[in-house]
């Protein structure tokens, strides 16, 4: 029986593999990004499926793992390196994880429950603030 991990990493691969088939577009609802970041403890690149909101030159991710009361591996990661490469659409480039935080992560985060309301869920399943975090393009 797989565990849960395995569970999430066999359907963030198959997200994966199709947005990189067709050049970004994937069957769920809403708008998905890949990030990849350099893990914190094993230094090795992971790539993972995201939500994400656009705000004007940036785009905004939220780690929310589904409600969670964990924060999401990849949140670590880019605490440790903030560099990180975005895939979407078809275009790919690095920028840098800044966390949005206080006035400006609730305004947002409200933005990203009205565009996409699973997030009001994910908010009510758990006790910690779920992070804002903004994506700036550095080339």
């Amino acid at each position: 029986m797989p565990t849960e991990a395995e569970e999430r990493y066999a359907r963030n691969l198959k997200v994966i593999e199709e947005f990189r088939r067709t050049g970004g577009q994937t069957g769920g609802s809403g708008r998905t990004l890949l990030l990849t970041t350099t893990g914190a403890r094993s230094g090795r690149e992971r790539t993972v499926p995201l939500a994400y909101l656009p705000d004007g030159d940036r785009l905004l991710i939220f780690g929310s793992r589904a409600g969670s009361d964990k924060q999401p591996d990849w949140y670590w990661n880019l605490r440790k390196n903030s560099v990180v490469t975005v895939e979407v659409g078809a275009e790919t480039y690095q920028a840098r994880a800044t966390p949005v935080e206080g006035e400006e992560r609730d305004r947002l985060f409200a933005k990203q429950k009205a565009a996409m309301p699973i997030f009001a869920e994910y908010e009510t399943r758990t006790q910690r603030i779920i992070p804002v975090i903004a994506l700036e393009r550095t080339t």
